[in-house]
């Protein structure tokens, strides 16, 4: 239930899309993602970045 008390925890007016992870919820994602692998090129992409796109699609 909505209350004047929990809303401003739910707020994701400051977030690009609705659907990208705010920082409490990345803190909780990004140690789950491993690391690049070695030997190669290093990693190029933000996993952040590719995520956000992951919901965005999954909530459209």
């Amino acid at each position: 239930m909505w209350t004047p008390e929990n809303r401003p925890k739910y707020d994701r007016s400051k977030l690009r899309y609705p659907s990208d992870l705010t920082d409490e919820e990345w803190s909780i994602i990004g140690p789950l993602i491993p690391d690049a692998k070695g030997g190669g090129n290093k990693r190029t992409v933000d996993v952040r970045a590719v995520l956000n796109g992951v919901m965005y699609i999954l909530s459209t």
